[in-house]
């Protein structure tokens, strides 16, 4: 384990722990959580993303969970989120989409998740980011950076470092703004709680809003397959 100090962040690094977020949640649970903390590993055993499901974590990419100070839940945080790791990996010379909520594709395969938990005054965002390999997942295709641009994983950190800082600390309709640019899907039709939809777009409190047929339907954190 080391300890530095980076642009305003305490950045905790691994070789290989058990899951960056739950190593979030104990600092957390043990009183130790701290705004800006950062906790790096190079691999994980049990990297898990959103419903708990695997994320497969070799050598070579990217995995962090940044621990912030944040009283209460705030729905808009996971698009200022994917705006932020979209532009990291756009500023390398790649075309990123965004899926609903927060999932990055390139050319139609997931190159980086993100999973939001909450931890009593604090939040956990955790960001995995394919850069050197990519797992092979029976639900949908993978890439990773390196088929389109030399990616040093430093350079990367720092400059995601930056673009948390900057969209998370932006004006939300800018953000609104930005993930409609980026999104995929957008006034295309989807699947809702077993039935198509429109999505339209997302509001200023952060819900996805779908219409079907002369309804208006505002979504948050479900299950939307688009």
């Amino acid at each position: 384990m080391g300890c530095i100090q980076l642009a305003n962040y305490r950045v905790i690094s691994f070789d290989k722990i058990p899951s960056t977020q739950d190593y979030a949640h104990e600092l957390i649970m043990h009183g130790r959580g701290a705004d800006k903390t950062a906790i790096l590993a190079a691999a994980q055993s049990a990297g898990r993303g959103r419903f708990r499901r695997q994320w497969i974590s070799h050598h070579g990419n990217l995995y962090v969970s940044f621990i912030y100070d944040c009283p209460e839940r705030d729905a808009r945080l996971s698009y200022s989120v994917a705006v932020a790791v979209a532009e990291t990996i756009a500023s390398f010379g790649i075309h990123p989409t965004i899926k609903w909520p927060n999932d990055i594709f390139v050319d139609g395969k997931k190159i980086a998740g993100i999973l939001i938990d909450y931890a009593g005054p604090f939040v956990i965002v955790g960001i995995g980011i394919n850069v050197n390999s990519n797992p092979t997942v029976s639900k949908y295709e993978t890439t990773k950076m390196d088929i389109y641009s030399q990616t040093p994983i430093n350079r990367l950190f720092n400059r995601l470092i930056k673009n948390m800082d900057k969209w998370r600390n932006a004006d939300f309709r800018n953000v609104r703004d930005r993930w409609t640019e980026l999104a995929a899907g957008m006034n295309t039709s989807v699947r809702y709680q077993g039935a198509p939809a429109t999505m339209v777009g997302i509001n200023e409190n952060g819900a996805l809003v779908l219409r079907r047929d002369t309804r208006y339907l505002l979504v948050y954190g479900d299950e939307v397959q688009i």
